[in-house]
């Protein structure tokens, strides 16, 4: 067993990896909870780490630190304070990534998270005092020092918020990403003229770089949303501790908190306004979750389009190349497939069910807790995740590289007989689809058949049948 140790808790004892930083509740969740082999996301490791951080100074900041005699020395109240900062800045810059053990599938409410990262931060301040994390006597205590005026039950609450606020910026900026490769498309695109569709059918013309505008405005359009989904998620219910009343923890607490909180984090951070409600209720995380579904059911909608434009390209539309990044069949020589918005597609279906699970986790708590936080929180977590890994290469490795085939798209629009639309306001819509039916029938442009019927001179039928000006709305001709 030399490569072991035993750890006490309140229900005896147990064996712990020798060299881990972790305690007895640690690793009781370890040998409870082997679902999953998943490990909790650096999301939800900063975040638990930057509130024992922020605990331990203003718990020290209102005096509540007191000395602690250890063995033959005298540790100060400021000493275990200032340990217990000292080894939360470490976890903050990365450090110890690897003492974070519990499998997101844990017991309720994330107290075996809360007390992986209370345990961590004990033994380390211990280290860091000059103890090993077998000596009987080391000062720094998990529940006592580092869980001071804290619950599993407001910590974890807070940590959901300022873990999806750790990378709201850089999935916004993902998003961006898009948007502006988007744009930078609309403007290259803009003179191809070619077939608009409604229903899958021919509809009247529009230009290629419309289209790629109006997918730019629709990721613009989420980055808004997400933005203000994610502005509940400031509003910390830290201290309320157990069930909202604040017991345990100094008056001062919470106000205090949340400012120290927003200064080690650099995030904009708020008061709660009814922490009995910031415990109860997981509406606002469940609120940026929809915000994320609702991005992801778009972000489908335009990798379906990407896939339906380059289809063929023989016998599809083919009015745009996507950039060929692998082989696309193991039988098929030659064949190459639109595989980045296939795996956007993938990536967003993922996104969609985490959601759900979301979603129902929401709804499932009771009274003054909400016990399913810890599988809300890797959903969230997971859903950023994979949004901004699925988008960054989405963009980088197909937007940013689409062709034109401008050959195919003038003509899919030159065979077009909705083109007849236009001349509605001349001819009329009855006159109009006996035009487009003749032309159908005959293989005919309208062009032709309109000025045989005698409805219009040549002259006239050009002019409202020019396919840009079409593109500019109005009337033509």
């Amino acid at each position: 067993m030399a490569d072991f140790r035993t750890e006490k808790d309140s229900l005896g004892e147990i064996q712990v990896p020798a060299g881990a930083l972790w305690g007895a509740q640690t690793q009781r969740a370890v040998h409870n909870f082997p679902v999953s082999g998943m490990r909790p996301y650096p999301a939800f490791v900063w975040a638990q780490a930057a509130i024992k951080r922020a605990a331990a100074e203003v718990n020290h900041g209102l005096g509540l630190f007191t000395d602690r005699q250890a063995g033959d020395r005298t540790i100060g109240g400021e000493a275990i304070a200032q340990a217990i900062m000292a080894a939360a800045d470490e976890v903050l810059a990365g450090q110890w990534r690897d003492q974070f053990v519990v499998d997101p599938f844990q017991a309720g409410a994330g107290t075996s998270h809360n007390m992986n990262t209370n345990e961590v931060i004990a033994n380390r301040a211990n280290q860091l005092l000059g103890f090993a994390i077998t000596d009987p006597d080391r000062p720094v205590h998990p529940n006592d020092h580092v869980n001071m005026a804290q619950s599993t039950n407001d910590t974890i609450p807070t940590a959901i918020r300022l873990g999806v606020l750790w990378r709201l910026d850089e999935l916004t900026g993902t998003l961006a990403g898009l948007q502006a490769a988007l744009e930078q498309k609309a403007a290259e695109f803009d003179d191809v003229v070619k077939s608009g569709r409604t229903h899958l059918q021919d509809a009247v013309p529009v230009r290629l770089g419309q289209e790629f505008g109006a997918y730019a405005k629709a990721v613009a359009r989420h980055v808004e949303k997400i933005a203000l989904a994610a502005a509940g998620l400031r509003r910390l219910g830290i201290g309320g501790t157990a069930t909202g009343t604040g017991l345990n923890a100094h008056p001062d607490y919470h106000p205090r908190m949340v400012a120290a909180l927003a200064r080690i984090t650099g995030l904009e951070l708020h008061t709660s306004d009814d922490l009995f409600e910031s415990m109860q209720s997981m509406g606002d995380a469940v609120f940026f979750s929809g915000a994320l579904r609702a991005l992801a059911q778009d972000l489908t909608r335009i990798a379906n389009d990407f896939r339906l434009l380059s289809s063929g390209p023989a016998t599809g539309l083919d009015e745009i190349r996507l950039p060929a990044v692998q082989p696309g069949s193991s039988i098929m020589p030659g064949k190459v497939n639109p595989v980045l918005a296939e795996m956007l597609n993938m990536a967003m279906f993922h996104v969609m069910g985490c959601d759900l699970t979301v979603l129902m986790a929401g709804q499932a708590g009771q009274l003054e807790l909400n016990v399913m936080m810890p599988i809300i929180a890797h959903n969230l977590f997971e859903m950023m995740h994979v949004t901004i890994g699925a988008v960054r290469a989405f963009t980088e490795k197909c937007v940013v590289g689409v062709e034109v085939n401008r050959e195919k798209a003038a003509g899919w629009l030159a065979k077009n007989a909705i083109l007849v639309t236009a001349l509605n306001p001349v001819i009329g819509y009855t006159k109009g689809a006996e035009v487009a039916k003749l032309a159908m029938a005959s293989n005919r442009p309208i062009l032709d058949v309109v000025v045989e019927r005698g409805y219009l001179s040549r002259e006239e039928a050009e002019a409202a049948l020019d396919a840009r000006s079409m593109t500019d709305g109005g009337i033509t001709g």
